[in-house]
């Protein structure tokens, strides 16, 4: 590192600028994560790829962030506390009512899944990393962790059918905690053997830790729930008070026992998740932006502390220790825990071969090598460096693969996104069948039975029921659709739909008829509310009383001129579609991939 701090002194020698410090580093570990982020979103790369780069860029490479000289001892605290925060959003999301038929293989990949796991990674670590036994248990319970911070991100990308992603969120985020305290558990083992203490002194306390743990997660969810159903809390002061008590119950729990933290506040948040909360879908917004930060954040802190003279400790073993997670001891503890399950075999496949590792994985592992070192396991050093590597191969790998392997089994779409329409008529059934005949996955849905007499009649693809409902939400594989039109009878539920589902499909996604009198002051709406602009910003009545005159909705090929009176609907490439709102400008060539679906007036009579 000494390099790299020279060249930074360098640096501010010759421009004359304090580029360390505090100050300097928070502002470059934000500007990097999320500008990494970003960068991924627009190149369709992974962004936890980007972020790793980011990170080792900016540390061991150049030296412009170096959390132990900007941050000191305060490094530690900042990521424990920044996965705190991640495992309690990651709570927030496990909503038992919403698991459907992914129940069993949820369960069986934490009952059976954590305990196989931690076996064989013991078994792998010993064997092919070349660890003591002792090394190798501390650090194989640690491997029970997949990483929440990694599978978020994968997973949005992926566009994953709605059980195998439910399956690889639901283990990452429970296995988490349970992997430290599995840790916690054979280095509890290692001191007392090796220095003579009571056995029934440590294990005593650490089963007082985790009982503390759990039931301090537990009375603190239902303490906030029932604070904030009773309106003990006004609305602008929930989070505050939300996240006040979350980093008081880590706190409280990590003085009993280190890392009984991560399984009090993931406690915490599944009982938040699963109390009824009407203000819960606020509060989870929330966290998942503020994650979005921590995650940027506490992966480039973590790159940025890496040193290769330490991985260059490291030899070909090394590689012969990834090789075996990826292709040996992940498929076989997926593989054997799921049997019985009832998943199809490509489900299986898909979730034995994406294990990923994140932030968690390297935090405790470095903490734990340091003590496993102090209580003279001279291997326990090794296990930071071990941990990284496998952080980065498995990230890399699955950051690059996860998405095609889906797409070759059959898991994940292929192609362009496909298109819900809410509300059943005459226009909206005209639109789905242009869709469907250029081969756009497409789904009519509408509460009103009778509404969906024409879509059926056509042959669509129906949902009959509201399409904000659980029962949408556990049924309805949205992934495969990831373009929304809201184009009901009914002004306030489309305004409704089109609002509620954006944080899903993001705002450019979704469209919305025009409302009745909505160019007036007394009938406008925020801009954050309802979606996008559609068919000239015309209402649905106008749309059905264009088609009963006459007018068809007709796919335009590739340079066609748009006939006279014509308005465009949609433009349908090999991979996207996009809803149209305004006519093209005037000369602007059409592109030569892309096909319109336009509202032609009816051919006048000869």
């Amino acid at each position: 590192m000494s390099d790299t701090t020279g060249a930074l002194g360098a640096i501010e020698a010759a421009t004359g600028l304090h580029l360390s410090g505090p100050m300097m580093a928070f502002a470059l570990v934000g500007v990097l994560g999320v500008g990494a982020q970003w960068l991924a979103w627009r190149l369709k790369l992974p962004g936890i790829v980007l972020m790793l780069a980011a990170g080792l860029l900016a540390g061991p490479v150049s030296g412009l962030v170096v959390p132990a000289r900007d941050f000191g001892a305060l490094t530690g605290a900042m990521i424990s506390l920044a996965v705190a925060v991640i495992l309690f959003e990651g709570g927030l999301a496990l909503d038992v009512h919403k698991l459907g038929d992914a129940r069993r293989g949820v369960a069986r990949l934490v009952a059976i899944g954590a305990p196989l796991g931690w076996a064989a990674s013991t078994v792998v670590l010993h064997w092919g990393a070349g660890l003591s036994w002792e090394a190798a248990a501390v650090f194989g319970g640690i491997m029970i962790v997949t990483g929440p911070t990694v599978i978020a991100p994968l997973l949005r990308q992926a566009r994953l059918p709605r059980r195998p992603a439910q399956l690889l969120q639901w283990e990452a985020i429970v296995n988490d905690p349970l992997g430290a305290l599995a840790a916690v558990l054979a280095f509890e083992v290692v001191l007392v053997t090796r220095s003579g203490l009571p056995a029934a002194e440590a294990l005593g306390q650490m089963a007082l830790g985790i009982a503390l743990a759990a039931g301090l997660g537990f009375g603190a969810g239902r303490a906030i729930a029932g604070a904030f159903r009773a309106a003990r809390v006004p609305d602008y002061m929930k989070v505050p008070v939300l996240v006040v008590t979350l980093l008081a119950v880590f706190a409280l729990c990590e003085a009993v026992l280190h890392e009984s933290g991560l399984l009090a506040v993931t406690v915490m948040g599944v009982v938040i998740a699963n109390a009824g909360l009407p203000s819960f879908e606020d509060l989870r917004r929330f966290k998942e932006q503020a994650t979005i930060l921590l995650v940027s954040g506490v992966f480039i802190l973590l790159a940025a502390s890496m040193d290769f003279g330490q991985i260059a400790r490291l030899d070909w073993r090394a590689g012969l220790f990834v090789a075996a997670v990826v292709l040996v001891a992940r498929p076989l503890t997926v593989m054997v825990s799921l049997i019985g399950s009832g998943l199809p075999g490509r489900e299986r496949a898909l979730i034995a071969f994406t294990g990923p590792r994140g932030v968690v994985l390297v935090a405790v592992a470095g903490l734990f090598g340091e003590r496993l070192a102090e209580a003279g396991v001279e291997d326990g050093a090794l296990i930071g460096p071990l941990a990284f590597v496998l952080v980065l191969a498995t990230v890399v790998l699955h950051g690059f693969t996860l998405a095609p392997m889906a797409r070759a089994l059959g898991l994940a779409q292929k192609g362009r996104p496909g298109l819900i329409v809410v509300g059943g008529g005459r226009f909206t059934t005209a639109l789905a069948e242009a869709l469907a005949r250029e081969k756009v996955p497409v789904l009519v849905a509408d509460p009103n039975h009778a509404h969906l007499i024409r879509p059926r009649a056509a042959g669509l693809r129906i949902h009959w029921g509201d399409i904000l409902s659980e029962e949408a939400e556990t049924t309805l594989e949205r992934a495969e659709f990831g373009r929304l039109l809201a184009a009901s009878d009914n002004d306030a539920y489309n305004t409704l739909v089109a609002t509620d589902l954006a944080a899903e499909f993001g705002r450019d996604a979704i469209w919305q008829v025009a409302r009745a009198r909505e160019d007036r002051a007394s009938h406008a709406l925020p801009p954050q509310l309802g979606g996008q602009a559609f068919a000239g910003r015309r209402r649905i009545e106008e749309l059905d009383a264009a088609l009963a005159e006459g007018a068809e909705i007709r796919a335009l090929p590739p340079g066609a001129p748009l006939p006279d009176g014509a308005w465009p609907l949609a433009a349908i490439t090999p991979r996207d579609l996009r809803l149209l709102a305004d006519l093209p400008e005037e000369g602007a060539p059409q592109p030569e991939d892309t096909t319109l679906l336009a509202l032609c007036p009816p051919a006048k009579a000869a």
